[in-house]
Protein backbone atom coordinates (compact mmCIF):
# COMPACT_ATOMS: atom_id res chain seq x y z
CA UNK A 1 0.00 0.00 0.00
CA UNK A 2 1.09 3.57 -0.77
CA UNK A 3 1.11 5.99 2.22
CA UNK A 4 1.26 9.79 1.90
CA UNK A 5 4.92 11.03 2.17
CA UNK A 6 3.87 13.12 5.60
CA UNK A 7 0.96 13.24 7.98
CA UNK A 8 -0.98 16.06 9.88
CA UNK A 9 -0.12 15.89 13.79
CA UNK A 10 -0.41 18.09 16.63
CA UNK A 11 3.37 18.99 17.74
CA UNK A 12 4.97 20.53 20.51
CA UNK A 13 6.61 23.83 18.77
CA UNK A 14 7.88 25.59 22.69
CA UNK A 15 8.57 25.57 25.95
CA UNK A 16 5.67 28.12 27.09
CA UNK A 17 2.91 25.70 28.73
CA UNK A 18 -0.30 26.32 27.62
CA UNK A 19 0.58 27.71 24.41
CA UNK A 20 3.13 24.89 23.04
CA UNK A 21 0.88 23.01 20.40
CA UNK A 22 0.14 23.18 17.05
CA UNK A 23 -1.03 21.90 13.90
CA UNK A 24 2.03 20.62 11.59
CA UNK A 25 1.09 19.68 8.14
CA UNK A 26 4.35 18.20 7.39
CA UNK A 27 5.26 15.59 9.95
CA UNK A 28 6.77 12.91 9.35
CA UNK A 29 5.22 9.05 9.05
CA UNK A 30 5.74 6.73 11.81
CA UNK A 31 7.92 4.45 9.49
CA UNK A 32 9.43 2.00 9.58
CA UNK A 33 7.31 0.38 11.98
CA UNK A 34 8.80 -2.10 14.81
CA UNK A 35 8.17 -5.97 14.15
CA UNK A 36 5.51 -5.19 17.43
CA UNK A 37 3.76 -2.12 15.44
CA UNK A 38 0.71 -1.76 13.54
CA UNK A 39 0.03 1.39 11.45
CA UNK A 40 -3.33 3.09 12.01
CA UNK A 41 -4.84 5.54 9.93
CA UNK A 42 -7.16 7.65 12.44
CA UNK A 43 -10.63 8.19 12.85
CA UNK A 44 -11.26 9.55 15.93
CA UNK A 45 -9.23 10.57 18.92
CA UNK A 46 -10.55 11.25 22.72
CA UNK A 47 -8.88 13.51 25.28
CA UNK A 48 -7.70 12.88 27.92
CA UNK A 49 -6.16 15.01 30.85
CA UNK A 50 -3.14 14.06 30.51
CA UNK A 51 -3.28 14.99 26.89
CA UNK A 52 -2.30 18.71 28.44
CA UNK A 53 -0.55 17.67 31.76
CA UNK A 54 1.99 16.15 29.36
CA UNK A 55 3.31 18.35 27.13
CA UNK A 56 2.76 20.99 29.67
CA UNK A 57 5.52 19.64 31.86
CA UNK A 58 7.89 17.89 29.64
CA UNK A 59 7.76 20.06 26.69
CA UNK A 60 9.90 18.58 23.54
CA UNK A 61 9.68 20.15 20.42
CA UNK A 62 8.50 18.02 17.86
CA UNK A 63 6.71 15.35 19.83
CA UNK A 64 3.03 14.62 18.22
CA UNK A 65 0.87 14.92 21.50
CA UNK A 66 -2.08 12.40 22.08
CA UNK A 67 -2.56 9.30 23.77
CA UNK A 68 -6.32 7.91 22.89
CA UNK A 69 -7.73 7.04 19.10
CA UNK A 70 -9.59 4.36 16.95
CA UNK A 71 -9.07 3.27 13.40
CA UNK A 72 -8.15 1.03 10.65
CA UNK A 73 -4.97 -1.12 10.63
CA UNK A 74 -3.63 -0.15 7.44
CA UNK A 75 -0.05 -1.78 7.63
CA UNK A 76 1.56 -4.76 10.55
CA UNK A 77 4.80 -4.72 11.77
CA UNK A 78 6.50 -8.01 10.63
CA UNK A 79 6.08 -9.64 14.17
CA UNK A 80 2.33 -9.05 14.12
CA UNK A 81 0.90 -11.45 11.86
CA UNK A 82 2.54 -14.56 14.23
CA UNK A 83 1.88 -12.41 17.82
CA UNK A 84 -1.73 -11.10 17.13
CA UNK A 85 -3.49 -13.01 14.14
CA UNK A 86 -6.41 -11.24 14.45
CA UNK A 87 -4.96 -7.75 13.89
CA UNK A 88 -4.74 -7.74 10.26
CA UNK A 89 -4.99 -4.61 7.36
CA UNK A 90 -8.48 -3.47 7.02
CA UNK A 91 -9.67 -4.53 11.13
CA UNK A 92 -11.11 -1.42 13.23
CA UNK A 93 -9.16 -0.85 16.60
CA UNK A 94 -8.44 0.96 19.90
CA UNK A 95 -6.03 1.47 21.57
CA UNK A 96 -3.21 3.95 23.19
CA UNK A 97 0.43 5.57 22.43
CA UNK A 98 3.00 7.67 24.72
CA UNK A 99 2.14 11.21 23.61
CA UNK A 100 4.02 14.34 23.87
CA UNK A 101 6.82 11.47 24.64
CA UNK A 102 10.89 13.10 24.71
CA UNK A 103 12.29 10.21 23.86
CA UNK A 104 9.70 8.87 20.93
CA UNK A 105 8.65 12.37 18.84
CA UNK A 106 6.92 9.60 16.52
CA UNK A 107 4.57 8.52 19.28
CA UNK A 108 1.26 10.49 19.57
CA UNK A 109 -2.39 9.64 18.34
CA UNK A 110 -3.41 13.57 17.28
CA UNK A 111 -2.22 12.34 13.94
CA UNK A 112 -3.43 11.48 10.53
CA UNK A 113 -1.47 8.21 10.91
CA UNK A 114 -0.14 6.64 14.24
CA UNK A 115 2.13 3.75 15.33
CA UNK A 116 0.72 1.54 17.63
CA UNK A 117 1.84 -0.85 19.89
CA UNK A 118 -0.02 -4.69 19.04
CA UNK A 119 0.23 -5.59 22.35
CA UNK A 120 -1.84 -2.04 23.23
CA UNK A 121 -4.88 -2.48 20.95
CA UNK A 122 -8.59 -3.76 21.17
CA UNK A 123 -10.21 -4.76 18.37
CA UNK A 124 -14.02 -2.87 18.17
CA UNK A 125 -16.90 -4.84 18.45
CA UNK A 126 -18.89 -4.77 15.23
CA UNK A 127 -21.80 -2.96 16.89
CA UNK A 128 -19.62 -0.42 18.43
CA UNK A 129 -19.30 2.90 16.61
CA UNK A 130 -16.45 5.14 16.21
CA UNK A 131 -16.72 7.58 18.68
CA UNK A 132 -17.23 4.81 21.37
CA UNK A 133 -13.89 3.18 20.63
CA UNK A 134 -12.15 6.33 20.57
CA UNK A 135 -13.98 6.60 23.98
CA UNK A 136 -13.11 3.25 25.31
CA UNK A 137 -8.90 4.04 23.83
CA UNK A 138 -7.11 2.34 26.31
CA UNK A 139 -5.26 4.92 28.56
CA UNK A 140 -7.60 4.13 30.93
CA UNK A 141 -7.69 0.39 30.16
CA UNK A 142 -3.79 0.52 30.55
CA UNK A 143 -3.53 2.57 33.98
CA UNK A 144 -6.43 0.51 35.46
CA UNK A 145 -4.91 -2.90 34.41
CA UNK A 146 -1.69 -1.85 36.69
CA UNK A 147 -3.66 -0.71 39.57
CA UNK A 148 -5.69 -3.84 39.89
CA UNK A 149 -3.07 -6.38 39.33
CA UNK A 150 0.65 -4.81 40.10
CA UNK A 151 -0.43 -2.26 43.22
CA UNK A 152 -4.21 -3.33 45.03
CA UNK A 153 -3.30 -7.19 43.83
CA UNK A 154 -6.93 -8.02 44.16
CA UNK A 155 -6.41 -11.52 43.00
CA UNK A 156 -9.86 -11.81 40.87
CA UNK A 157 -10.42 -10.64 37.30
CA UNK A 158 -13.37 -10.61 34.62
CA UNK A 159 -12.34 -14.41 33.97
CA UNK A 160 -11.95 -15.31 37.82
CA UNK A 161 -14.05 -13.53 39.00
CA UNK A 162 -14.44 -12.88 43.15
CA UNK A 163 -17.43 -15.04 44.21
CA UNK A 164 -20.15 -13.74 46.70
CA UNK A 165 -18.17 -15.08 49.75
CA UNK A 166 -14.78 -13.72 48.38
CA UNK A 167 -15.89 -10.38 47.28
CA UNK A 168 -14.85 -7.26 49.20
CA UNK A 169 -15.17 -3.64 48.68
CA UNK A 170 -12.74 -1.17 46.73
CA UNK A 171 -13.48 2.63 47.18
CA UNK A 172 -13.09 4.99 43.70
CA UNK A 173 -12.74 8.24 44.15
CA UNK A 174 -13.57 10.22 41.31
CA UNK A 175 -16.41 7.78 40.77
CA UNK A 176 -17.87 10.16 38.17
CA UNK A 177 -14.61 10.56 35.82
CA UNK A 178 -14.42 8.59 32.78
CA UNK A 179 -11.77 6.19 34.74
CA UNK A 180 -13.91 6.03 37.50
CA UNK A 181 -16.73 4.81 35.21
CA UNK A 182 -14.17 2.08 33.81
CA UNK A 183 -12.92 1.33 37.18
CA UNK A 184 -16.36 0.70 38.69
CA UNK A 185 -17.30 -1.51 35.82
CA UNK A 186 -13.87 -3.62 35.58
CA UNK A 187 -14.17 -4.04 39.33
CA UNK A 188 -18.03 -5.47 39.31
CA UNK A 189 -16.92 -7.64 36.20
CA UNK A 190 -14.17 -9.06 38.52
CA UNK A 191 -16.96 -9.51 41.18
CA UNK A 192 -15.84 -7.09 43.64
CA UNK A 193 -17.54 -4.24 45.24
CA UNK A 194 -17.04 -1.09 44.02
CA UNK A 195 -17.87 2.05 46.12
CA UNK A 196 -17.82 5.42 44.62
CA UNK A 197 -16.51 8.89 45.82
CA UNK A 198 -17.95 11.97 43.90
CA UNK A 199 -20.21 14.71 43.60
CA UNK A 200 -24.07 14.55 44.30
CA UNK A 201 -24.41 15.67 40.36
CA UNK A 202 -22.50 12.19 39.19
CA UNK A 203 -23.82 9.95 41.46
CA UNK A 204 -26.72 9.02 39.72
CA UNK A 205 -24.13 8.35 36.97
CA UNK A 206 -21.54 6.43 38.69
CA UNK A 207 -24.48 4.08 39.64
CA UNK A 208 -25.61 3.36 36.30
CA UNK A 209 -22.11 2.14 35.72
CA UNK A 210 -22.51 -0.23 38.34
CA UNK A 211 -21.48 1.35 41.83
CA UNK A 212 -22.84 -0.31 44.73
CA UNK A 213 -23.54 2.77 46.63
CA UNK A 214 -21.96 6.54 46.17
CA UNK A 215 -20.87 9.34 48.71
CA UNK A 216 -20.58 12.85 48.20
CA UNK A 217 -17.14 14.34 48.58
CA UNK A 218 -18.44 17.67 49.62
CA UNK A 219 -20.04 16.40 52.71
CA UNK A 220 -18.46 17.25 55.99
CA UNK A 221 -19.46 13.05 57.10
CA UNK A 222 -18.20 11.86 54.10
CA UNK A 223 -15.63 9.44 55.38
CA UNK A 224 -17.69 8.47 57.91
CA UNK A 225 -20.08 7.23 56.36
CA UNK A 226 -17.83 5.23 54.07
CA UNK A 227 -16.44 3.52 57.62
CA UNK A 228 -20.04 2.96 58.93
CA UNK A 229 -20.84 1.28 55.48
CA UNK A 230 -18.28 -0.94 55.08
CA UNK A 231 -17.97 -1.34 58.81
CA UNK A 232 -14.23 -0.16 59.51
CA UNK A 233 -13.08 -3.00 57.00
CA UNK A 234 -11.74 -1.03 53.96
CA UNK A 235 -8.38 -1.92 52.62
CA UNK A 236 -8.35 -1.01 49.00
CA UNK A 237 -8.43 2.49 47.62
CA UNK A 238 -8.11 3.97 43.96
CA UNK A 239 -7.83 7.70 43.98
CA UNK A 240 -8.20 9.03 40.51
CA UNK A 241 -7.83 13.11 41.76
CA UNK A 242 -5.09 12.37 43.79
CA UNK A 243 -4.66 15.84 45.46
CA UNK A 244 -4.12 16.20 49.08
CA UNK A 245 -8.08 16.97 49.97
CA UNK A 246 -8.67 13.73 48.25
CA UNK A 247 -5.72 11.59 49.62
CA UNK A 248 -7.14 12.82 53.41
CA UNK A 249 -10.18 11.87 52.96
CA UNK A 250 -9.63 8.41 51.16
CA UNK A 251 -6.84 7.78 54.17
CA UNK A 252 -9.48 8.57 57.15
CA UNK A 253 -12.16 6.02 55.03
CA UNK A 254 -9.91 3.13 55.07
CA UNK A 255 -10.26 0.46 57.81
CA UNK A 256 -8.54 0.23 61.06
CA UNK A 257 -6.23 -2.14 59.82
CA UNK A 258 -4.79 -0.22 57.06
CA UNK A 259 -4.40 -1.39 53.79
CA UNK A 260 -3.14 -0.03 49.84
CA UNK A 261 -4.14 3.48 48.65
CA UNK A 262 -3.24 3.84 45.05
CA UNK A 263 -3.50 7.42 43.24
CA UNK A 264 -3.28 8.30 39.56
CA UNK A 265 -0.99 11.48 39.82
CA UNK A 266 2.44 11.90 41.08
CA UNK A 267 1.42 12.05 45.48
CA UNK A 268 2.05 15.59 47.00
CA UNK A 269 5.03 16.06 49.60
CA UNK A 270 2.67 17.44 52.01
CA UNK A 271 -0.28 14.94 52.11
CA UNK A 272 -1.60 12.45 55.55
CA UNK A 273 0.48 9.02 56.38
CA UNK A 274 -1.15 7.04 58.49
CA UNK A 275 1.61 3.89 59.57
CA UNK A 276 -0.70 0.82 58.52
CA UNK A 277 -1.90 3.11 54.82
CA UNK A 278 0.80 1.38 51.83
CA UNK A 279 0.33 4.63 49.62
CA UNK A 280 1.61 4.03 46.06
CA UNK A 281 0.94 6.08 42.14
CA UNK A 282 1.00 4.87 38.63
CA UNK A 283 2.19 6.46 35.67
CA UNK A 284 0.04 4.60 32.89
CA UNK A 285 2.62 5.00 30.26
CA UNK A 286 4.62 1.85 31.73
CA UNK A 287 2.94 -0.68 29.48
CA UNK A 288 5.10 -0.14 26.84
CA UNK A 289 7.39 -1.92 28.52
CA UNK A 290 10.13 1.50 28.34
CA UNK A 291 11.92 3.99 29.94
CA UNK A 292 9.82 7.52 30.50
CA UNK A 293 12.91 9.65 30.00
CA UNK A 294 10.94 12.73 32.36
CA UNK A 295 11.94 14.54 35.60
CA UNK A 296 10.57 15.40 38.59
CA UNK A 297 9.45 11.93 40.25
CA UNK A 298 7.66 10.83 37.06
CA UNK A 299 11.13 8.92 35.21
CA UNK A 300 10.78 4.99 35.22
CA UNK A 301 12.89 2.83 34.17
CA UNK A 302 12.09 0.01 31.36
CA UNK A 303 9.58 -1.99 32.81
CA UNK A 304 9.02 -5.57 30.84
CA UNK A 305 6.95 -6.99 33.61
CA UNK A 306 4.31 -3.98 32.81
CA UNK A 307 4.25 -4.88 29.00
CA UNK A 308 3.33 -8.65 29.71
CA UNK A 309 0.85 -7.43 32.33
CA UNK A 310 -0.85 -5.28 29.71
CA UNK A 311 -0.99 -7.51 26.55
CA UNK A 312 -2.99 -9.95 29.24
CA UNK A 313 -4.91 -7.85 30.35
CA UNK A 314 -6.17 -5.80 27.17
CA UNK A 315 -7.26 -9.52 25.87
CA UNK A 316 -9.10 -10.00 29.09
CA UNK A 317 -11.14 -6.62 28.67
CA UNK A 318 -11.18 -7.38 24.79
CA UNK A 319 -13.78 -10.47 25.52
CA UNK A 320 -15.89 -8.73 27.67
CA UNK A 321 -16.36 -5.82 25.78
CA UNK A 322 -17.23 -7.66 22.85
CA UNK A 323 -19.99 -9.65 25.09
CA UNK A 324 -21.53 -5.92 26.19
CA UNK A 325 -19.82 -5.96 29.78
CA UNK A 326 -17.90 -2.26 29.61
CA UNK A 327 -19.06 0.84 27.56
CA UNK A 328 -17.48 4.12 27.59
CA UNK A 329 -18.00 7.17 29.92
CA UNK A 330 -20.86 9.51 28.23
CA UNK A 331 -19.67 10.92 24.90
CA UNK A 332 -19.52 14.52 23.68
CA UNK A 333 -18.54 14.61 19.55
CA UNK A 334 -17.05 17.94 18.92
CA UNK A 335 -19.43 19.53 16.56
CA UNK A 336 -16.04 20.58 14.51
CA UNK A 337 -13.73 18.20 13.15
CA UNK A 338 -10.00 17.77 12.49
CA UNK A 339 -7.15 18.82 14.27
CA UNK A 340 -7.27 22.50 14.85
CA UNK A 341 -10.78 21.32 17.06
CA UNK A 342 -8.57 18.65 18.76
CA UNK A 343 -6.67 21.75 19.98
CA UNK A 344 -9.22 23.49 20.86
CA UNK A 345 -10.33 20.59 22.99
CA UNK A 346 -6.91 20.52 24.61
CA UNK A 347 -7.41 23.89 26.07
CA UNK A 348 -10.66 23.00 27.68
CA UNK A 349 -9.42 20.06 29.55
CA UNK A 350 -6.35 22.12 30.35
CA UNK A 351 -9.18 24.60 31.88
CA UNK A 352 -10.98 21.57 33.78
CA UNK A 353 -14.26 22.67 30.92
CA UNK A 354 -15.15 19.51 31.08
CA UNK A 355 -16.94 17.45 33.31
CA UNK A 356 -18.98 14.12 33.36
CA UNK A 357 -18.23 13.69 29.46
CA UNK A 358 -15.44 12.29 27.19
CA UNK A 359 -14.47 14.68 24.85
CA UNK A 360 -14.19 12.81 21.03
CA UNK A 361 -12.85 14.32 18.05
CA UNK A 362 -13.45 12.82 14.13
CA UNK A 363 -10.40 13.77 12.25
Amino acid sequence: MLFPDHREAIVCVSNTPGANLAVSHNASLPLPLAPDQVLVRTVAVALNPCDWKMPDRFPSIGAVNGSDFAGIIVAIGSDVHTTHADLVVGARVCGAVHGANPADHMSGSFASYVAATADILMKLPEDVEWKDGAAVGGTGIAVLGLVFYEHLNIGFSPRKPATELETFPILVYGGGTATGTMAIQLLKASGLRPLAVCSLKSAELALSYGAEKTFDYNSTTCYTEIKEYTKGRLRHIIDIISDAASIKLCYNAMGRLGGVYVGLELLPDQRPTRRLIKPAWVMGQTVFGKELQLAGGYERPPMPSHRTLAKRWFAEVQEIWGKGVIRPHPVKVGQKRGLGAVLEGVDLMRRRAVTGEKLVYFL
